[in-house]
């Protein structure tokens, strides 16, 4: 054997003697650290199996009634307070929350809020949703948290959330919609080049859409005052 060989196997020597001597003396303390482990690891799997699927499942069946009262608009007050025998929005999105249908009842609160002018409620039940991977919801919450911002006059975060919305799972029905808003909003704050650049991009990016009928004339208005 080489010195250079003798050399490897002492410094591996030395090293798992420190490591087995590390293991001796903190031998109480690791098994405490694994087992605190293997606790968690149960307990995630216990509270998602015997805590959140069963609640899951009750707020699913519950709410049903809730989405049949948001067709109607007479009976939207119903959908966010619950008729005494089925809980509307508000009640599934506090007592199951963690749960999808707490998530979707969020969604839900916010647009309802919208409609009826509670612009803070609105962004405070819309900030409670976690994205879904949903071409649809997820930019339509960002688009929806934009009009409330946009209503409070904050025109700051509405230009944010309609940015995100608009990049969020790109396509002609949601994209457009929220770009036209933001431009709206840039003309609002004087922007009118961020504006025009914004419109454009409906035009050409999203010929098809609804939206890109109409843009011409926003672009011309907004050139207008450049």
């Amino acid at each position: 054997m080489s010195k250079d060989q003798k050399d490897n196997v002492t410094e591996t020597d030395n090293q798992l003697g420190n490591t087995s001597k590390f293991v001796q003396e903190n031998a109480k303390s690791l098994a405490v650290i694994g087992a605190a482990i293997i606790a968690l690891v149960l307990l995630y799997f216990g509270y998602q199996n015997f805590y959140l699927a069963p609640r899951a499942e009750k707020a699913a069946n519950e709410m049903y009634k809730a989405e049949e009262y948001v067709a109607i608009d007479s009976l939207k007050d119903r959908a966010i307070k619950g008729d005494g025998s089925y809980p509307g929005f508000e009640k599934i999105a506090d007592e199951y929350s963690s749960t999808k249908s707490a998530n979707l009842a969020n969604a839900y609160l916010g647009g309802l809020y919208l409609q009826k002018g509670e612009y803070q409620k609105a962004v405070d039940a819309l900030g409670k949703y976690s994205s879904t991977g949903s071409p649809v919801i997820d930019p339509l919450v960002l688009g929806m948290l934009g009009d409330a911002y946009s209503e409070l006059k904050d025109y700051s975060r509405a230009i944010t959330f309609y940015k995100k919305a608009a990049d969020k799972n790109k396509n002609t029905f949601t994209t457009p919609l929220f770009l036209k808003k933001l431009g709206l909003v840039y003309e609002e704050q004087k922007e009118f080049k961020s504006a025009v650049d914004t419109y454009k991009k409906i035009k050409t990016d999203f010929p098809e859409s609804v939206e890109a009928a109409s843009v011409d004339a926003y672009i011309a208005r907004a050139e207008a005052r450049l």
